[in-house]
């Protein structure tokens, strides 16, 4: 059962806009949209978080297995319990509704039982790519926003998460944002890139530093991921505004920290309208002023 602090439905405001942002892992939304999914409830939009990959397994392959010993937990631990409890922390930090935990088997436990191989495209076998447009179609049915990765650096459960989502969700309604920590790292395996945005996609970059404190705090609940993600629990905060600058500066925008969404037409306007009011801006690449809807 979800926890007392939170509520049941969507919202209680009848006209709150909804949006849902699609994880691959426990962690991908939070780290590189969390400032944005902050800002969209502090705008009193009802905000759910869906991942994709978060089931435990028995037994888990060599492979799979040492993801979880080289993190220090023990061999006996249920790895994505903690996780999945890491991730309910985040999102009551966020102020976001529970999250969606979808059944499905992070890569190692699918046949991708190397480092190497979790960077390749997704194989033809691979059962996980036709079943998650299924699961996630009711998530998306009626969110007037939907968030998703982009696919940078290649992670083939990103790449499967992408694609899902382009199969089912409105092109215009959907924002699909730059994954972290790959984005700064630019880790990509050949022939694995990022998938490319939608036709009528544009980037927008909606400005975060009035979020980025509760961004970090969120961040930092997925505890068992710091250490290999960040350097550590200390490095999450300035590891994270490092990021952010860097959008901010690489875009143009007129904002010190940021995040960069490749957005519809209609993903753009409804950013520009949440963060507008907020301390925060959102503008398209080439304009020259704030974007306006």
């Amino acid at each position: 059962m979800p926890p007392a602090s939170w509520s049941s439905r969507p919202s209680t405001r009848p006209s709150a806009r909804t949006a849902v942002a699609v994880s691959p892992h426990l962690d991908d939304a939070v780290f590189s949209a969390g400032g944005t999914l902050l800002l969209l409830v502090r705008a009193g939009w009802a905000v759910r978080v869906v991942t994709c990959f978060t089931a435990s397994v028995a037994d888990p392959c060599p492979f799979a297995l040492s993801t979880q010993l080289d993190k220090g937990l023990p061999a006996d631990a249920d790895y994505m319990a903690l996780r999945r409890a890491e991730d309910r922390a985040a999102q009551r930090a966020l102020g976001a509704l529970p999250p969606e935990h979808l059944p499905l088997a992070e890569a190692p436990h699918r046949g991708y039982d190397s480092p190497r191989r979790l960077f390749t495209a997704p194989r033809a076998d691979d059962r996980a790519a036709a079943e998650l447009p299924r699961l996630l179609r009711p998530h998306l049915a009626a969110a007037d926003l939907v968030l998703a990765p982009r696919g940078i650096g290649g992670h083939v459960d990103h790449l499967v998460t992408a694609r899902a989502v382009a199969a089912v969700a409105p092109p215009a309604r959907t924002a699909w944002w730059r994954d972290l920590p790959y984005a700064v790292r630019a880790a990509r395996e050949p022939g694995a890139g990022p998938l490319p945005p939608p036709a009528g996609t544009a980037e927008v970059t909606v400005g975060i530093a009035a979020a980025l404190t509760g961004k970090t705090a969120a961040a930092r609940c997925y505890t068992t991921q710091l250490g290999f993600q960040f350097g550590g629990t200390e490095r999450v905060g300035t590891v994270l505004a490092a990021a952010a600058r860097g959008e901010a500066r690489r875009t143009g925008a007129p904002c010190t920290h940021g995040e960069a969404l490749s957005a519809g037409h209609r993903a753009r306007r409804l950013l520009a309208d949440a963060v507008r009011g907020h301390g925060a801006v959102a503008r398209t690449a080439g304009e020259r002023a704030p974007f306006r809807p």
